[in-house]
């Protein structure tokens, strides 16, 4: 399924969104642990100095425990709230802001009278919330706190309060952020995507009128997008050179099947009007034989052009040549080595009868064919020669295209054989070129890296 540009910005909106509303999130955590213990913490250090400064006077002037004042204390402006009990949990004193009221006893105040050990609890007293410290007071002098323990409780209302504002304060910057980094992303996106909104109504365009000859727009940005506009044009200018070849190869090939065909309906109706005759059995016979040649020259073209890769291992291309010879005294062949390849045994052989062909045609009646072979520098390299001038000046690369034909050329060739020739180099990663009258191949031998082109690539060599 193809996803819009409009629900991918939206995805990407929530993703960032989402992601940011985590990190804040788990910062705020964090930061909300770390104020809540810090804020117990120095709530508790407070109640603990407080029962010690209870104990001290306990033992050191026990009577004024009872004087009026005595235990009050502050902590950031809020009362902190004393009671001292006998060693029977009887209440000794405790401080003016209990008024009529009592701190709870079950809990760390037995503890510290029974067992003498020290604690914190949380309690509440009414509906205030409460943080309860309880220690015992030494056994020291005849006070009648001697013995027992002392309370030390402070509100904790104000930490809750400024627990929850720092929560709220949290889940706000954390929606805000959430917030702030999705409208961030969607317009971040939606400025990235604008380019490709450009390339794709390009593209669809391009494809509604089938004109391979128009271009994507060109993008100045330097980045992943423009990389893919000029990827995307250069895909097309090879489809429009394989196209254009193709249309030629068409036009080139229906001119050339129309001339023997054109004779063959010719003497087809001499022979209806007046009878055989030899002269026009020799001819039909001719141009059947030129028609066949072509045709098969055609089919050898299409399947290079449509064939993959060759996949088959240890061609030895000596031998391939040898029999390619087949015992002409007038080829003289040389493979002084034996040379593999990788590649397609039929296409090879009829790569290199094509070079022989073409030296047997262009070169002088009678005259001699060289027929090279050998291996170097991980190429392996065929050459064909004639005794003849070669191309002229200005006509070498006019050789390997189709249905070209030089001019002084012996017999009736279809000119797709050097064409032939090119497109199986080219299928087999290697190349083919001519200089004066030798005509060369150039393979990658077997295990060498090749450069195999695509089908369109066969093409637009032609």
């Amino acid at each position: 399924m193809t996803l819009r540009p409009v629900a991918l910005r939206a995805r990407v909106a929530l993703a960032a969104a989402a992601a940011i509303l985590a990190a804040v999130i788990l910062l705020g955590g964090a930061v909300f642990g770390l104020v809540a213990r810090e804020l117990r913490s120095s709530l508790d250090e407070t109640l603990e100095a407080r029962a010690g400064e209870v104990a001290r006077l306990a033992a050191s002037t026990p009577v004024l425990l009872t004087a009026p004042g005595a235990l009050e204390g502050r902590l950031g402006g809020r009362q902190l709230l004393v009671q001292v009990l006998d060693r029977r949990g009887r209440i000794v004193a405790r401080s003016l802001a209990l008024g009529g009221r009592v701190l709870p006893r079950p809990g760390p105040a037995d503890a510290a009278l029974r067992r003498g050990a020290v604690g914190y609890a949380d309690a509440a007293l009414g509906e205030e919330p409460l943080r309860l410290y309880a220690a015992p007071l030494p056994v020291v002098g005849d006070g009648q706190a001697a013995g027992g323990a002392v309370l030390v409780a402070g509100s904790t209302a104000e930490i809750s309060g400024t627990l929850l504002r720092l929560r709220q304060l949290v889940i706000g910057s954390a929606l805000a952020a959430a917030a702030l980094a999705a409208a961030l992303a969607a317009l971040l996106v939606r400025r990235a995507l604008r380019p490709l909104a450009r390339l794709s109504s390009a593209a669809r365009s391009i494809a509604a009128t089938g004109d391979a000859s128009r271009r994507l727009p060109d993008l100045t940005a330097r980045d992943e997008v423009g990389d893919l506009a000029d990827t995307l044009n250069a895909m097309l200018a090879s489809l429009e050179r394989a196209r254009e070849a193709e249309r030629r190869f068409v036009g080139d090939a229906s001119h050339e099947l129309r001339t023997p065909l054109t004779a063959l309906r010719g003497n087809a109706a001499y022979v209806a009007r007046h009878g055989a005759d030899p002269d026009v059995i020799a001819d039909l016979e001719r141009d059947a034989e030129r028609l066949s040649g072509l045709l098969d020259g055609l089919l050898a073209l299409a399947r290079e052009d449509a064939a993959a890769a060759p996949l088959e291992e240890g061609i030895r291309l000596d031998r391939v040549a040898r029999t390619a010879a087949g015992g002409d005294p007038l080829v003289e062949l040389t493979a002084p080595a034996a040379v593999t390849v990788r590649g397609d045994r039929v296409a090879l052989q009829r790569l290199v009868e094509n070079l022989l062909e073409n030296a047997r045609r262009h070169g002088p009646g009678g005259g001699r064919v060289r027929l090279s072979v050998r291996g170097e520098d991980g190429q392996a390299l065929v050459e064909v020669s004639d005794e003849g001038p070669g191309p002229a000046p200005g006509e070498a690369e006019r050789t390997f295209e189709r249905f070209w034909r030089a001019p002084g050329a012996r017999g009736e060739g279809s000119g797709l054989g050097l064409a032939i020739v090119r497109v199986t180099a080219e299928r087999h990663g290697g190349r083919a070129g001519v200089e004066g009258s030798r005509f060369w191949i150039e393979l990658p031998t077997a295990g060498a890296k090749a450069d195999v082109p695509g089908p369109d690539r066969a093409l637009a060599s032609t």
